[in-house]
Parts: C-alpha cells; sequence; structure tokens
C-alpha cells in the first residue's frame, strides 16, 4: 500500500518540488496551498503519477487548518508524512527599522502555523502508532546574521520544536526530524524583497545556489529510509556557501 504524505507550501519552491519527486515514486499526495488555481494545476499534473487531493488554506488560520485536515476523504485520512514546509521571510531591515506587521507573518506561517497543522496531524499518526514528520527550517536556524532578527528567530524556534517533537512522540514510535537548507533559489527572496526582483535576482549572482529540487531529492532519500532509520537533523548548503555570509561567487 502506497504511503501518504501531505505537503504544505506545496504550490512552489521546495514544497512542488516535494510533491512531484514522491508523486513520482508512487507516494499518494496531500497538497496544501493558498493558490487554488496553482493548486488545480498541480493535482492536475501529479494525477498522471498517483492518487492527490488538494486543500485549499492559509496556515496562519487555525479554524481553516483544522477544518480543511478534518475535511480530508477516508481515501487520505491515514497520513503517513508530514512535510512542515510552509513557511515566508518578510523584510530584510535591522530590528529598529522592522516592520511589526512583518513579524506578526513570520512569526504565524513559520511558527504557528507549524504548530497548527502538527496538531491537527499528530493525533492520528498517534492512533496508528507510526509516522514521519519533516520540519523544513533554515541556515538561519543554526546561526544568526545582520537584518535576520526575526526570521532567524522563528527558524530557531523551529529547531526547538523539531527537537522537542522528536523526544515527546518517541515512546509513540514516530520519526521527527528537520532539513536546514542554506540559500535555494526560488521565490523566496522575492517574498523578503516584497517584489523586488532585481534585488531578488541579485542574491543568486555569481555562484550556483541550491535549487528546489535539490532540497526535494533530499527529502525522498530521508522519507524513504528504513523505519528504523532516522535522519533527525541535517543542514544542506549549496557548495559555494560556508555560511550565511560566506558566499564564494567566483564558483
Amino acid at each position: 500500500m502506497n504511503k501518504t504524505a501531505l505537503i504544505t507550501g506545496a504550490t512552489s519552491g521546495i514544497g512542488k518540488a516535494t510533491a512531484q519527486i514522491l508523486a513520482q515514486n508512487n507516494y499518494n499526495i496531500i497538497l496544501c496551498g493558498r493558490r487554488e488555481n496553482r493548486l488545480n494545476e498541480l493535482e492536475k499534473e501529479l494525477s498522471v503519477y498517483t492518487n492527490v487531493c488538494s486543500l485549499q488554506f492559509d496556515v496562519r488560520d487555525k479554524k481553516a487548518v483544522f477544518e480543511k485536515i478534518n475535511s480530508l476523504p477516508e481515501a487520505f485520512s491515514k497520513i503517513d508524512i508530514l512535510i512542515n514546509n510552509a513557511g515566508n521571510a518578510h523584510g530584510f531591515e535591522p530590528i529598529q527599522d522592522g516592520d511589526p506587521d512583518d513579524w506578526d507573518a513570520m512569526i504565524d506561517i513559520n511558527l504557528k502555523g507549524l504548530l497548527y497543522v502538527s496538531k491537527a496531524i499528530i493525533p492520528t499518526m498517534i492512533a496508528q502508532k507510526s509516522g514521519h514528520i519533516i520540519n523544513i527550517g533554515s541556515t538561519a536556524a543554526k546561526e544568526v546574521y545582520a537584518n535576520g532578527n526575526v526570521y532567524c528567530a522563528t527558524k530557531h524556534a523551529v529547531d526547538a520544536i523539531n527537537q522537542s517533537m522528536r523526544i515527546d512522540l518517541n515512546p509513540h514510535g514516530i520519526r521527527v526530524g528537520a532539513i536546514h537548507p542554506g540559500m535555494v533559489e526560488t521565490e523566496f527572496s522575492q517574498v523578503r524583497f516584497k517584489g523586488d526582483n532585481e534585488r531578488a535576482a541579485n542574491i543568486y549572482k555569481g555562484f550556483t545556489p541550491l535549487k528546489a529540487e535539490d532540497v526535494a531529492d533530499i527529502i525522498h532519500f530521508v522519507v524513504s529510509r528504513p523505519y528504523h532509520v532516522n535522519i533527525a537533523d541535517l543542514v544542506v548548503m549549496c557548495t559555494a556557501q560556508a555560511n550565511f555570509s560566506t558566499v564564494n561567487k567566483s564558483s
């Protein structure tokens, strides 16, 4: 019987690439995202390979999270894999110049949204005595950099929650791990710089960054390990990146 994976933030970037590679490897897929047109397009694309179900909601909306996940049809009710991928960075200013609305968005999406979705799914995993939760963090979970302030704080919190989840769910046989990517060329920077596409594109000039497909390939590797193997914490960067501020732009 094919396993079922629920992926948040599935309409772009790492989430979309993960949905594609898992569908191509015979996992049933539950796509979650805000943009209904993108969900519909991706569901149509992946249905060639496997069974696909879409849930349109914003992870910040606690009521919608529980209602949508509880509305899953019976065929998708046994969730084997949860990939907490939804997340964003908003703004890149020193803390004294930061916009509190940006702070709220990052805390609500990166942290509270992850908690809401996990809370909606964990009871089922406990009941079935199996499950695998992958929390997508960031190298910002491991270091703090100038102008990163609240974004780094949310990803540090994801790192802490990942570790706590692994302890709390250990008695129930549930695997928990985090993947922390460095610089990945997706829509991430366009959102962070609020539509300033030139500034966003400049971030990735002069070197070869990670692609969404690179991270998705790693996620597929992690979830396909034998059940007694749990990859608990994994940091991945492109070869040109040593840390946030050290990037070899001649590579």
